[in-house]
């Protein structure tokens, strides 16, 4: 079995990474072996990766306040993994951040996640992941997933990206607020309190 230092070094000799070793930048992620928790977003952001420090934006604030736990909780307990589908921030596009990179989840999720194997529940935040993850076709549509969160249940739970340009989207559709995210904060104080 791997390492997470192992792991690191060969994901950072990868062909695929290496323009981002060459500028001394290392992959985001994390992955407690006590994690309970999986959360799997697109890819960090040019703001985190430049921080080394995921989900540290207002995007990450959202997120936290749906899972109902602090930034304590979700940096050092040690219960929560991120695992992205890239763990480089890919660039950026004409309007937003370009997708993660083809292949990238199938090369290294499974060796990452067995470095965890306590994790419960993985929250797949965003189309990318839930496609990936729930084996979807690429006209799966994000607002539905959502809405029937309950038939990915008890493995999965998708979500909407929290970043606050979200807001919109979240004010066309109140179920979310009323359902959704009392049932996300259930679940994950019922995994947490074990």
């Amino acid at each position: 079995m791997d390492t997470i230092d192992q792991l690191v070094a060969d994901i950072m000799a990868d062909e695929q990474n290496i323009a981002y070793t060459k500028k001394g930048i290392k992959p985001l992620f994390t992955v407690p072996s006590t994690a309970r928790i999986n959360i799997v977003g697109q890819a960090p952001g040019i703001r985190a990766q430049e921080s080394g420090l995921y989900w540290n934006d207002p995007s990450g604030d959202n997120l936290r306040k749906w899972l109902g736990v602090d930034r304590e909780m979700f940096y050092h307990s040690g219960l929560f993994a991120v695992v992205p589908m890239d763990y480089y921030f890919p660039g950026t596009g004409k309007s937003r951040d370009l997708p993660p990179r083809k292949g990238f989840a199938q090369k290294w999720h499974e060796r990452t996640l067995a470095l965890a194997p306590q994790i419960e529940l993985h929250i797949l935040v965003g189309s990318y992941a839930q496609r990936y993850y729930l084996h979807q076709k690429s006209s799966a549509r994000l607002t539905e997933t959502v809405k029937h969160y309950k038939d990915y249940l008890p493995t999965f739970f998708p979500l909407v990206h929290p970043s606050p340009r979200n807001n919109i989207w979240q004010a066309k559709n109140p179920w979310f607020a009323e359902y959704v995210i009392p049932d996300l904060q259930t679940r994950v104080k019922e995994i947490l309190s074990k």
